[in-house]
């Protein structure tokens, strides 16, 4: 992996997302301003590393990083928006919530919400971006509690295990149960769930 060159600069945000492919819940993202005078070991993608281990690092972020913040956009601003332009959002809102106003913001992927200072997006950045992977793991964490919180109300679904995502247990169990209020509907399986022409 080509190593990332840093900007000149000091207050540096990184920003990343989960929760674009599910079918359910909130989009979830994070923003992180690192304290270069506290690092903090072991940081990667957040799906790279077990659950233990996230776990481990998200109470050590959320303790020495400069700020931090979360972001969301829920079912029904995705169902109007579309899920870019949702996570945009809720990228957007990750920033905005920080209470130290970075310089310069890294966002994972291939492009940036509109942000009220420079911006960059980074492929690949929350494997190559400290600042990235840290609100990697800060957005994981707390969408996956989301998700395992929603399992107890709806134990049928799977939730907990799939975490939204459309794999073979929770379509058939859409198929089965219809969709929750916390289904995104202007997602095809979903749709497909209801009776609702694509």
């Amino acid at each position: 992996m080509m190593e990332f060159i840093y900007p000149h600069t000091h207050l540096v945000a990184g920003v990343d997302e989960v929760g674009r492919g599910p079918l359910v819940g909130a989009v979830v993202t994070a923003a992180v301003i690192l304290d270069p005078l506290k690092p903090i070991v072991g940081l990667a993608d957040s799906k790279k590393l077990s659950e233990k281990r996230r776990l481990a690092l998200f109470d050590e972020i959320k303790e020495k990083a400069i700020a931090w913040s979360l972001g969301r956009a829920e079912p029904h601003e995705i169902d109007e928006l579309n899920i870019l332009h949702a996570t945009m959002l809720a990228m957007q809102r990750a920033v905005a919530g920080l209470a130290v106003t970075p310089e310069y913001v890294l966002v994972d992927g291939n492009r940036c919400p509109a942000l009220p200072m420079p911006s960059m997006a980074v492929v690949k950045g929350d494997s190559r971006v400290a600042e990235i992977s840290a609100a990697s793991i800060l957005a994981k964490v707390t969408r996956d509690a989301e998700m395992a919180e929603l399992d107890l109300t709806f134990p049928q679904y799977g939730f907990a295990q799939h975490k939204g995502y459309p794999t073979a247990f929770h379509l058939e169990r859409l198929a089965e149960h219809g969709a929750t209020a916390h289904h995104r509907r202007s997602f095809a399986p979903v749709r497909r769930a209801l009776g609702i022409a694509s």
